[in-house]
């Protein structure tokens, strides 16, 4: 058991092709295995918040994103593996060839990207089965089902619970921090989310 506090970077990333959602996938090969996760990783020596976020979701999805700005914090505490993170969770944007080309040196590191694809790939299979893109109401679903399964099998940690990435009856279950963010609800991320982004948000 590690006695020291890690930082994690979870990154709220909109799928510019299906508005009010963002993309997540199953973790796979490491605690949370099966459950559903954003991109993101550890922040690394001396990095900021928005270059892990930035680093972090090229690596895992291939993805050029922008825009970033913080979105919530959560003190994650999981006795059961012996970890203990805090999470800090980052908000942006995919870039376009035109987001980039309009950027005027507020896209907290923005470069332009041409050919930028709209869709992640699976960069890091041996981490994570593949990405979709779930709305707000498809995520408080999976936390209420997370919840109850935390609640009913107080014994076994969510990956134990997972199987696939499915829990009883075929339900998704969400990795700790993201269950945390979803039931703490903070309304910036909630609006987020669900807002569509105007041209000026880009």
């Amino acid at each position: 058991m590690s006695a020291v506090v890690r930082v994690g970077v979870g990154v709220l990333i909109r799928d510019p092709l299906h508005p009010g959602k963002i993309f997540a996938g199953l973790r796979r090969n490491s605690h949370g295995s099966g459950t559903l996760a954003l991109p993101g990783g550890h922040l690394e020596m001396y990095e900021s918040w928005v270059e892990c976020a930035i680093r972090e979701t090229l690596e895992e999805t291939g993805l050029h994103i922008g825009n970033l700005r913080f979105g919530h914090v959560t003190n994650d505490i999981m006795k059961e593996s012996g970890k203990h993170y805090v999470t800090i969770f980052m908000m942006g944007e995919v870039i376009t060839v035109e987001d980039a080309e309009n950027d005027h040196g507020d896209g907290a590191g923005v470069n332009v990207v041409r050919n930028a694809q709209l869709r992640p790939m699976n960069l890091e299979p041996h981490k994570c089965d593949g990405w979709d893109s779930y709305s707000w109401e498809e995520l408080r679903r999976f936390a209420s089902f997370s919840s109850k399964s935390a609640t009913d099998h107080p014994d076994h940690t969510m990956e134990n619970d997972a199987s696939e990435g499915e829990g009883e009856a075929g339900r998704i279950i969400l990795f700790g921090p993201l269950l945390k963010l979803v039931e703490e609800a903070p309304s910036n991320v909630v609006d987020f989310i669900t807002n569509t982004p105007n041209q000026h948000d880009l």
